[in-house]
């Protein structure tokens, strides 16, 4: 019997010839990622727990991006606390509104393939785009680990995704995730590890990867993972004799295979307020909308950025549309390459990198009965303003040509 990529992931981190769903093991930690909302309650509990110092600073990476710029007065609390716990133990990798903690964990080279990653935010996920075994935890999780380096983890069952085919010119990575969300569930994939793979993955971008390994859990994946190849090792800098133990064996023991065809698939919207409400856009195409929203780490790299360029040159918006670049290195790429002068003319309010309006606390909150479209990863009520805002998510393809008509309208080419 073969093994899936997670059970080799951790196989080799501990050193053993074999794991199997459901064992406990204890693993070696490669890296932890903290944020800014956190690092106050990862603080106290690292000292409650005793510790006097971190097992190895060099592993540990601190950035605020939820709280920048600060919109609320209690928010400089983080600041201060955050920077106080740099000081005091030596953090040496701390990133200042440099962009999203998951674009840059993968982008700065902090998380690498067949690592182990944990971070204290659910959508740590996004790290397997490159091989990596990554997760969130919480607080009390994350304080024990900057004490011993070690996490307890029982090993997932594993779910094989294969999509074969070319996507139709209007279908994007979102479109595909969005689609297996809706048919797992919210709860369909609890605990366990999606394995990715088929030629429709294989023609992918890394960032594109990163958009289905980011939302994976939220049908409660536990991590998400592609085999890496040439892309992924230029992408992290590694050589593929490195990663070339990195695949999922025909053999292995799957406890669900589900099989898609890229051509049988179409532009699709997660509809309020339910990120598995899941409904072609020609389902709801017409809806009236306020605001269009094109960021996040689902959707704001540079590849994002130039599909709703391309669609939006020569045109104006019709409702209001925020771009927010997912990194300050993406952010000046996309000047570089004349994207955000096409999306200013168009009339974007183009923000500083963060992750601004997806977690509800800056950049373009919506209030009562107001619509909105957005290409990041939860629709939950409340999530961007109040519990009455109705919140539609897609691909950035579907978001720029419905800002086009103001209301949700299906992409053309893209």
């Amino acid at each position: 019997m073969g093994h899936t990529l997670i059970e080799k992931i951790i196989m080799k981190n501990v050193g053993a010839d074999h794991v199997e769903p459901g064992q406990i093991v204890t693993v070696n930690v490669d890296r932890v990622m903290i944020h800014d909302i956190f690092i106050p309650f990862v603080a106290d509990k690292f000292e409650e727990m005793g510790f006097k110092k971190l097992w190895d600073p060099d592993k540990v990476v601190l950035i605020y991006d939820h709280l920048v710029p600060a919109s609320a007065v209690e928010d400089i609390r983080h600041f201060k606390i955050g920077d106080a716990f740099v000081e005091k133990y030596g953090l040496i990798h701390v990133h200042r509104s440099d962009g999203i903690c998951h674009q840059l964990m993968t982008e700065a080279g902090y998380a690498k393939p067949g690592d182990i990653v944990f971070g204290t935010d659910s959508h740590t996920t996004t790290y397997g785009c490159v091989g990596c075994f990554s997760s969130g935890i919480g607080y009390t999780e994350m304080a024990s680990i900057l004490g011993t380096g070690q996490m307890w983890v029982r090993v997932p069952e594993t779910i094989k995704v294969i999509i074969n085919g070319k996507l139709p010119s209007n279908v994007t990575a979102k479109d595909v995730i969005l689609r297996l969300i809706g048919d797992l569930r919210a709860d369909g994939a609890t605990y366990k590890a999606l394995e990715i793979t088929g030629s429709t993955v294989d023609a992918m971008s890394v960032a594109s990867r990163m958009t289905i390994s980011n939302m994976a859990v939220e049908a409660g994946a536990k991590c998400c993972l592609f085999k890496p190849d040439q892309k992924t090792c230029e992408y992290s800098g590694v050589e593929p004799a490195q990663v070339d133990w990195l695949y999922g064996d025909e053999d292995a023991n799957y406890c669900k295979i589900m099989e898609y065809r890229a051509d049988d698939l179409v532009p699709v919207c997660a509809c309020p307020s339910q990120v598995d409400n899941i409904h072609p856009v020609a389902e709801i195409e017409g809806t009236e909308l306020d605001q269009v929203f094109i960021g996040s780490c689902t959707n704001g790299r540079l590849e994002d950025l130039a599909v709703a360029a391309k669609i939006l040159d020569g045109k104006e918006t019709a409702c209001k549309l925020i771009i927010t670049p997912a990194s300050r290195k993406i952010y000046l790429e996309a000047i570089e390459a004349g994207y955000m002068e096409i999306l200013a003319r168009a009339g974007a309010i183009i923000t500083q990198p963060g992750c601004g309006l997806c977690c509800g606390r800056a950049g373009g909150i919506l209030t009562d009965g107001e619509k909105v479209l957005a290409t990041n990863n939860r629709n939950f009520l409340g999530r961007m303003g109040t519990s009455k805002v109705q919140i539609y998510l897609g691909s950035p393809a579907t978001a720029a040509t419905s800002a086009i008509y103001g209301k949700i309208t299906v992409p053309e080419n893209c």
